[in-house]
C-alpha cells in the first residue's frame, strides 16, 4: 500500500499555518473624532470672540470672506449709521483717532486694528477713518463683516 504524494495528513497543510500570528483585541481609545470636534470648536470661538467684545450696536455687512484668526485682543474702531466714530466703546472725533491709538497701542504700529462700519454708514466716513489710521503708520488693518448666509 502506497501513500499518495500530494497528501500531508493532519493539520500541516497550507491552509492551516497560523501558529505565528495571534490576533489581539486593540484596547486603545480612538481620539481622532475628539480632536476633530475640538478643532471645530476652536475655530468657532476664534471667529466669535472678536465680535462679542465690542459693545457699539452696528449692523455689519455680509461677505464671503474667510474669518481671521486672532491671537490677541484687537483694537476696534467703529462707525455707526449716523457717522459717529467709536474707539472700542468710547465716542471720539475723527481728529482724535491717531493720538488715542498711539496711546493705547501696546505693540506700536504692529497693533491689529479692526474697523467696523455699519451697513448703512457713509462709505466716505469709513474710508476717511481707515485713511487716518493707515497714514499714521498702522499697517495691520482689517474690515469686520459678517459671514454671508446662504438663502
Amino acid at each position: 500500500m502506497g501513500m499518495s504524494i500530494g497528501q500531508t495528513g493532519g493539520r500541516g497543510g497550507r491552509g492551516h499555518r497560523r501558529r505565528g500570528r495571534h490576533h489581539k483585541l486593540v484596547s486603545e481609545i480612538n481620539v481622532t473624532p475628539f480632536v476633530d470636534v475640538m478643532l471645530v470648536l476652536l475655530i468657532i470661538f476664534m471667529v466669535a470672540a472678536p465680535l462679542l467684545t465690542v459693545g457699539v450696536p452696528i449692523e455689519l455687512p455680509e461677505t464671503q470672506a474667510r474669518a481671521l484668526n486672532a491671537e490677541t485682543q484687537p483694537i476696534t474702531v467703529s462707525v455707526n449709521r449716523e457717522g459717529q466714530i467709536f474707539l472700542q466703546e468710547t465716542e471720539i472725533a475723527i481728529d482724535e483717532i491717531v493720538p488715542k491709538l498711539q496711546a493705547i497701542a501696546q505693540t506700536g504700529y504692529e497693533e491689529r486694528i479692526f474697523v467696523r462700519g455699519d451697513r448703512d454708514a457713509d462709505y466716505g466716513t469709513v474710508m476717511r477713518v481707515m485713511a487716518r489710521i493707515s497714514s499714521a503708520g498702522y499697517r495691520n488693518l482689517g474690515l469686520v463683516t459678517l459671514q454671508e448666509q446662504d438663502s
